[in-house]
């Protein structure tokens, strides 16, 4: 009888791994098909001062040949610009530096755990999702369903705020130890929200959890505050 009552959540656990094996299949399939090494000579410049930096021989970046403006870290640690980001540099939207915000920002996502961890979330929360409409269900029937989505909604973008603060600080120490800067990452948020409003619709969920621009460019002056006169290690 035991087992009876156990089953639904041992369903809903080895649906959660099936789920995460295959998004981290479909993830990478998709991006080893659209993908190419970036060889823009101006970025190249200057991820090779953040690679000095972080004692590294070079930093492999890759364009995803797509047209939104994101960036991107795979859960194996590859880095990726969008097409859309380089188009954007190329109509003169944006500066090479504050492209390399945006690959210093990916490779905090990297150095941290994030992304990883965001693909075991992301393909995870639709298996704890279904589980908490189960329970929600017997006590409250036909609105289950749409509580646990909203609570979901809300614990993810949560967890994703919290990432994009810590990126955004690791990119703007990594950028000040390059001698770039924290001025094109500030001036690159800037502009974000007018950059990418046209694209947002059509945007994968996972992607757009991001803070208000003001409040991350406030959080890097506050760093900033914190860190003047110390050196960086």
């Amino acid at each position: 009888m035991g087992m009876i009552k156990l089953l639904p959540i041992l369903l809903t656990v080895a649906f959660g791994l099936v789920m995460w094996r295959f998004s981290t299949w479909r993830l990478h399939s998709e991006l080893d098909a659209k993908s190419r090494l970036l060889d823009d000579p101006e970025l190249a410049a200057l991820t090779g001062k953040m690679a000095k930096a972080l004692d590294l021989e070079r930093l492999r970046v890759f364009v995803h040949e797509v047209d939104m403006i994101n960036g991107l870290a795979a859960p194996d640690g590859r880095i990726f610009i969008t097409r859309g980001f380089l188009a954007a540099k190329a109509a003169g939207k944006v500066t090479a530096e504050e492209l390399a915000s945006v690959i210093a920002h990916e490779l905090g996502h990297v150095a941290l755990g994030h992304s990883r961890r965001r693909m075991i979330d992301f393909s995870g929360q639709n298996a704890l999702r279904t589980a908490l409409a189960m329970v929600l269900g017997r006590f409250i029937p036909g609105l289950g369903p749409a509580i646990a989505n909203g609570v979901m909604t809300v614990m993810m973008a949560r967890l994703s705020r919290s990432d994009e603060f810590e990126a955004d600080a690791y990119a703007s120490a990594l950028l000040t130890k390059s001698g770039i800067g924290t001025a094109p990452q500030k001036s690159l948020f800037a502009k974000l929200d007018h950059l990418t409003g046209a694209r947002g619709a059509s945007t994968p969920a996972w992607f757009l959890s991001h803070p208000p621009a003001p409040k991350r460019i406030a959080a890097i002056e506050g760093n900033e505050r914190k860190w003047h006169g110390a050196p960086l290690s």
